[in-house]
């Protein structure tokens, strides 16, 4: 029985898809699998030392890391007009953000990518673990705050405006979605088990799609206080069509990113999107 480590967030929409693998209802013959749940950067930065076999890493951090993962097709979380927003404790003109400190979850998640994209004159930033911000904005300890996850779509509740909507505008000017994580496996698990790994994930997907009450059960457990609707919404902006297979506009969405930070020097060459 080989032992098979798999990285993702415990938050809600990576707890729905990886539900059906997590309670057995998806085996892997031969394959015993254990999960890792830790937040995005640092399965970003144990993906750099290419500690675990299979993770979710953000899709700025997969160029990092290509010569020794491989995309999997099932599993990307692609926004279609939504996606990372800048928020503040009252409004903000975009010009200014410059000359704002900014609190971001990480300097190797996709969120901080599309803001050098989109705010080229880079701002002071500071890193805060992606749950704390809202709350280091309405402290004071930053003007600004680069929210992800269910924040997206819980600030105005806390009281945070938004300043800057960074998945509308990358629909804007590509009219692609928004590629923001993938999940990638090593390598040197060769083809086979490659083929194995991705199918099972794909079948946990579509499993948590035929019983989405259940999954949604047990990912609001990773909810941080949110109601069940609220879960609903934010689980299926986010576990979509591009989730089960990556497709020719998921293709292309990665594509344009990665070309658009090589452009700019973000990232030191496009790596190849070869998912299976």
């Amino acid at each position: 029985m080989q032992t098979v480590r798999i990285g993702h967030s415990p938050d809600p929409d990576d707890a729905f898809m990886f539900y059906a693998l997590t309670a057995g209802k998806v085996p892997i013959p031969g394959v015993h699998i254990e999960h890792v749940l830790e937040d995005i950067e640092s399965l970003n930065r144990r993906a750099r030392a290419a500690e675990l076999e299979v993770t979710a890493v953000s899709a700025a951090t997969y160029a990092l890391v290509a010569d020794r993962y491989r995309l999997m097709d099932p599993g990307a979380s692609m926004g279609k007009g939504y996606g990372p927003i800048l928020v503040a404790r009252e409004p903000i003109d975009p010009k200014e953000i410059p000359e704002r400190v900014v609190a971001i979850p990480g300097s190797h998640t996709t969120a901080a990518l599309l803001l050098r994209l989109y705010v080229p004159e880079e701002p002071p930033l500071i890193q805060v673990a992606f749950d704390k911000i809202p709350q280091a904005v309405l402290e004071g300890q930053a003007d600004l705050g680069l929210l992800i996850h269910e924040g997206q779509i819980t600030h105005q509740e806390m009281g945070l405006v938004k300043v800057l909507d960074l998945g509308q505008a990358w629909a804007r000017d590509t009219r692609l979605p928004l590629p923001l994580g993938v999940n990638v496996m090593r390598r040197d698990l060769g083809g086979a088990m490659h083929r194995a790994l991705s199918q099972a994930l794909r079948d946990s997907i579509g499993w948590a799609h035929a019983h989405v009450d259940e999954a949604l059960d047990y990912a609001l457990r990773y909810g941080r206080g949110i109601d069940k609707e609220t879960c609903r919404r934010f689980v299926l902006m986010y576990v979509n069509d591009y989730t089960l297979t990556l497709g020719a506009e998921g293709h292309a969405a990665l594509e344009r990113l990665f070309a658009l930070a090589h452009a700019r020097g973000l990232i030191p060459a496009v790596p190849p999107i070869d998912p299976i």
